[in-house]
């Protein structure tokens, strides 16, 4: 994306203390519940619990995604059969997360789990932590390009010029003629903030559209909820790597329990590979020496669904361990009493103030 360089303000260190507590105090007034964990100090690699929720009927799928900070594509994946629209009275909200392959520090997004990990640097004295979001991804034919790179300069408020290509493809698949500038503001598509990469073109940055977060809205850029960006973004340096990487299957070991989620891959990327096949390599890989860490009983049957249907739920690769719908069935339900976020809140800026009763937020 071309950046108005005039129109842009970047941030430099005498207004630090002034955006951080701002939008501390903006984060705070909505309750957003970033996914923020301890890095595992034993040999698990997956954090987070899974939920069951029961809505109020005037919520959809979308408020309860975005209340959780997940994307679109998770909690439908996650509820098979629930319309978007009308949220059923058993929500499942996969909030339990398999870490990415190492190395971990900086950013790693993980293009087809269409999520975000940070890896902040640890402070003195204090456990490492680590970071999630989900993300919007590139629409097919302009991929993010899979690799390292690093942070080269963060913007607020950000104008953009938006490139002929783009236009072309918008009045020539939409009928939508884009105007050639957009200037800072509530519905630019850059968002209010952005964070641009080494990659020509490549940022990672809020949006004027938080209702597609998690779908492929991109072009090539990395999309945030708004209140994920104002948090992320005081906290990166530029020069903080960022490691872009194509794993649709991911196992990890969840306090002993190994389990397994699978997500849709992206044709455009260079592993064609029969889904199975590649399903099959990860487990290999990890049944053989040095790692010899896979329970012997996998049950072959679980993994041959996950490699057909993307499920972000982690679940149980031993045969001995329950499958995923009679553990989901044992989970306690939460009552779910925060209003719907409302047609105001899909801009840019950061949502309006929604509270819930002490004792129910999520």
């Amino acid at each position: 994306m071309n950046l108005h360089r005039q129109s842009i303000a970047i941030v430099g260190l005498a207004s630090w203390r002034q955006v951080c507590v701002a939008l501390a105090a903006a984060l705070a007034a909505f309750n957003a519940p970033a996914a923020t964990f301890a890095l595992p100090a034993d040999e698990s690699t997956v954090v987070g619990e899974v939920r069951i929720v029961s809505p109020t009927p005037d919520n959809s799928l979308l408020d309860i995604a975005r209340r959780f900070d997940v994307g679109y594509e998770e909690i439908v994946s996650a509820n098979p059969g629930v319309s978007v629209w009308l949220a059923a009275r058993r929500v499942v909200v996969p909030t339990q997360f398999i870490l990415p392959p190492k190395p971990w520090n900086g950013i790693v997004v993980n293009i087809p789990q269409r999520r975000l990990y940070y890896f902040p640097p640890a402070a003195k004295g204090q456990p490492q932590q680590l970071i999630t979001y989900p993300v919007s991804i590139a629409r097919e034919g302009w991929s993010t390009p899979l690799g390292s790179t690093k942070i080269t300069a963060k913007f607020r408020d950000p104008g953009w010029f938006v490139p002929k290509s783009i236009r072309a493809e918008h009045l020539r698949e939409e009928g939508v003629e884009l105007p050639e500038y957009f200037p800072p503001g509530p519905d630019n598509p850059m968002g209010m903030l952005a964070m641009q990469t080494a990659y020509p073109g490549i940022f990672i940055h809020a949006t004027n559209r938080p209702w597609g977060v998690g779908l492929r809205t991109s072009h090539g850029c990395i999309h945030l909820y708004p209140e994920d960006a104002a948090q992320i973004f005081p906290m990166l340096r530029t020069g903080t790597p960022v490691r872009f990487i194509d794993e649709p299957f991911l196992i990890g070991n969840d306090r002993g329990r190994w389990v397994m989620a699978s997500y849709e891959p992206v044709r455009e990327y260079p592993d064609q590979r029969p889904l199975a096949e590649r399903a099959q390599a990860i487990l290999a890989a990890l049944a053989t020496p040095p790692a010899q860490a896979l329970p012997a009983d996998v049950d072959q049957a679980r993994v041959a669904r996950l490699s057909r249907t993307p499920q972000p739920v982690p679940v149980a690769l031993s045969a001995s361990q329950p499958d995923l719908p009679r553990w989901l069935q044992a989970l306690a339900v939460e009552p779910y009493t925060y209003p719907p976020y409302g047609v105001e809140a899909n801009n840019a800026q950061l949502p309006p103030e929604a509270s819930a009763p002490a004792g129910e937020r999520p």
